[in-house]
Order: C-alpha cells, then structure tokens, then sequence
C-alpha cells in the first residue's frame, strides 16, 4: 500500500502544470532531446508556440495565393459574339465604373502577408463611413464602394493610388477566373436544389415532389449531416474558372469573356489571371 500510494504521488507530481520557457525555432537540438525524455510535454509546447515567419516575429498568415492583380468589374449582360470565321460564341459582356486603383500595398513586414488592396466604383463621400474615408484619404484616392486584396507572393512595382488598367494587365485569348455572387433563388425544394426526380404523378401515387426518405429510424436515429434537402438556394458567392478573353473593346470600355458568369447585370465581379498549375502556381 504504501509503495502504491508513493507511486500515485509521484505520477501526480509528474502530471501537474510547471511553468516553462518555450523554445523557439533554432534550437530544434534541445526539443529533440526534450522530446525523447517527456514526449506529452514537449509536444505541448509545440502546440503552443504560434507559427512566424523568418524575417519578422509577425504570425505567418496561410492562405490562397493569386496567379497576379486582377481587376474589378460589372456585368452588363450577355450576347452573342461572331468570329472571323463565322463561329458563334457566347459571351458575357463586362463593363468598368470608374475605380481599379490601389489603395494600400501590404507586406510581410508591416502585416504579415504581401497583398495588394484595390478599390472600384466611386460613391459619394456621404455613403462611406468616417474609418473609410480616413482609410481612402490616406493613400490619397478618390472614395469607392468596393475594397478586395490580391494576395501574392511578392508586390513589388505596386504603389497606393496607382491606376490598374485592364489592357495592360490581360489580353485578347487570355484565360481568367472570374467570381461573384450567384443569383438568389429564395427558398427552394429539393427538384428545383438538388435536380431531385419526381414520383409519379398517377396510378395512386401521392408523392410527386416530396423529398421522400432522410433516413433510417432507430439505427441511427438522426439525420446525416450534409444531407441533400429543401433550403435556401443561390446567393452565394460562386469562382468560373478558365474563362477565355474573346474581345478587348477599348473605345466602349467594355470586355467579352466566353461563357456566362455567376449574378446578373450590374453585379459586381472579380477578373483574376486563371490558377494554372505548373505555369503560374507551383506543383507544391
């Protein structure tokens, strides 16, 4: 019993909370050894320890990178675009407000992360608030609705109110991801959702558009999460990839991207060079 009882303390003297100095990065010698003696508590430490970066004690922001700046515009509408040679091609006919200047660059020295800010479509200094304005005023640009980053890995040659034009950036043949918000269909059942089929509308049946079953009864006794069921539809915001450039009108200010992209006309949309992998983004 009092063998017993010694060990008890012992593995409860182990156990409590002591303070301790957190290594840091370089000396990755000591945390081995520190790890091979008390595993749990080495592996704590690293738990804790926020990830920085190498050249400043800022936390390291993980994130999606850009293939390059891109640009803000505003659908206008579709039509129907002919080529030389006669072919046909739907496209989306994208126009530009006044806007797409640079209203603060952003580096890994002074936020932790290299990204460039723009903002697009100018609205009267009444509409924005007194935090946005002194934002504005700061890089010394005109007062605008929309603010978005592009975040890359290195922003030299940016500067804040520097003009982003759309010829110089993309050209004719180009390939874009374009993203913006969807149209909003309200709530919506699970044909309209989901492209569910529909029971049989005669010979008795009484289930037409019913959802029909959501699951088993006693085992498990709940509804999977995740599961495909009547909500709310649309209105969220949606990336096209891989558009093509079709025309590039400078007179009309006005671009034409093949294929549709996500809202209707007026709604705001983001053009980006297109994620290749192995061209403009790592294989890693």
């Amino acid at each position: 019993m009092a063998v017993t009882a010694s060990l008890s303390c012992i593995r409860l003297h182990d156990l409590s909370p002591k303070p301790q100095h957190f290594p840091s990065h370089s000396s990755s010698s000591s945390l081995s050894s520190s790890f091979t003696q008390n595993p749990l508590q080495t592996h704590l430490q690293l738990r804790l320890q926020p990830i920085r970066s190498a050249k400043s004690n800022l936390p390291v922001i993980q994130m999606s990178m850009e293939a390059g700046v891109g640009v803000m515009g505003t659908k206008l509408g579709m039509m129907s675009y002919f080529e030389p040679d006669g072919k046909v091609v739907p496209v989306t006919v994208v126009g530009f407000r006044e806007g797409n200047i640079v209203t603060q660059v952003k580096t890994e020295a002074t936020d932790g992360y290299n990204a460039v800010q723009v903002g697009y479509r100018r609205v009267r200094d009444r509409k924005l608030t007194k935090p946005e304005m002194g934002h504005l005023q700061k890089a010394g640009t005109i007062p605008m609705r929309h603010l978005q980053e592009f975040r890359l890995v290195a922003v030299d040659g940016f500067d804040p109110n520097q003009k982003l034009v759309f010829e110089e950036r993309f050209n004719e043949g180009d390939l874009v991801d374009v993203s913006g918000t969807t149209i909003g269909k309200g709530f919506q059942g699970g044909i309209k959702r989901h492209n569910f089929k529909r029971g049989p509308m005669t010979h008795g049946s009484k289930s037409h558009r019913a959802l029909g079953s959501i699951g088993a009864g006693t085992t498990p006794g709940h509804v999977y999460k995740g599961k495909k069921m009547p909500g709310r539809m649309g209105g969220t915001k949606t990336k096209i990839r891989k558009l093509k450039i079709v025309k590039i009108d400078n007179d009309l200010r006005v671009v034409m991207i093949k294929g549709a992209v996500p809202g209707k006309p007026g709604n705001l949309l983001r053009i980006t060079p297109a994620k290749i992998v192995g061209k403009n983004i790592p294989k890693n």
